[in-house]
């Protein structure tokens, strides 16, 4: 099976145990507010569909597994696609990278994750194991938050709590800045890294519903340590905040999501490969038309 890469040991930012038991108790209530993963499996099926090859070994690691083998069976792909296979427990999808994949490397022809990497404790790590379980030539897609995901409510809440409690703790996931994903893909081994976002702007009555939502996802904090209890005090002046600093003409709150797309490949023989340096047979001045400028001209 694929064990976690060795490593130095990164910060333990994400509870596991925590990010698990949000899993849990949104299980019933996830299907009330499933529609960015619907979105999120929409993109990853729809990457197949361009793809003219079969995957007889395909695996879905998402945190809510079901939900992409429901939308490939809408779509044309489903005749190259076998059977989705989910892998792993609650805990274990919980927490990427954080122990054993569950996989044979080598064993997966196509492995999918929808909306689970952003709570990866050590996400090259979870990454460079995906790789080793991928066959040559193996296709791994998956989709994650990126930074400017929950920006408004972020910001609210630490207003808030700032001027009711004369201090503030952290209430919303620190999603990566500045997110590369294809560089990220190429230092965990993939070849052909591709990566895109999708920002997504979801309209709520109050900063109450959202927050339902994100509970019915499992989206919830889940940062490591000790975690006060938000007061009515600071909710309610969040809620005042959120109106006052964002709002709409209509009185309904914008809350922003963005959604980062990664797709890349098991290395294999058969790849197309950039050319090696210096074995170009025309000179790019030639190809331009132009005339080549040495730095020696008079």
């Amino acid at each position: 099976m694929s064990a976690p890469s060795p490593t130095s040991g990164p910060p333990i930012i994400f509870d596991a145990a925590r990010r698990a038991a949000r899993l849990n108790r949104a299980e019933r209530r996830f299907p009330d507010a499933d529609f960015l993963h619907l979105r999120a499996a929409d993109n990853a099926v729809n990457s197949l569909e361009v793809i003219l090859r079969e995957f007889q070994t395909p695996v879905d690691l998402s945190p809510h597994p079901g939900v992409f083998a429901r939308a490939l069976a809408d779509s044309p792909a489903r005749e190259r696609v076998a059977q989705v296979r989910a892998v792993g427990s609650t805990a274990e999808r919980a927490a990427p990278g954080a122990g054993p994949l569950g996989l044979e490397d080598g064993s997966a022809d196509l492995i999918v994750n929808l909306l689970g990497l952003h709570w990866a404790n050590d996400l090259p790590g979870a990454l460079s194991q995906i790789r080793r379980a991928l066959k040559p030539d193996g296709l791994f897609v998956a989709s994650l938050f990126g930074a400017a995901t929950l920006k408004e409510l972020r910001g609210v809440l630490t207003e808030a709590e700032l001027e009711v409690n004369g201090g503030a703790q952290a209430r919303v996931s620190p999603f990566a800045d500045g997110f590369d994903g294809a560089a990220l893909l190429q230092r965990a081994g993939f070849a052909l890294p591709v990566t895109d976002v999708d920002r997504v702007t979801v309209r709520y009555g109050d900063p109450f519903a959202l927050m339902r939502d994100l509970r019915a996802m499992g989206e919830t904090n889940v940062l490591a340590g000790p975690i006060r209890p938000l007061s009515r005090a600071v909710l309610a002046r969040a809620a005042q905040l959120y109106a006052e600093r964002h709002a709409e003409t209509d009185g309904r709150i914008p809350a922003t999501f963005e959604m980062v797309h990664l797709a890349g490949w098991a290395p294999h023989d058969s790849q197309q490969k950039p050319a090696k340096r210096g074995s170009a047979k025309t000179r790019l001045a030639d190809a331009l038309g132009v005339r080549e400028q040495t730095g020696e001209e008079g």
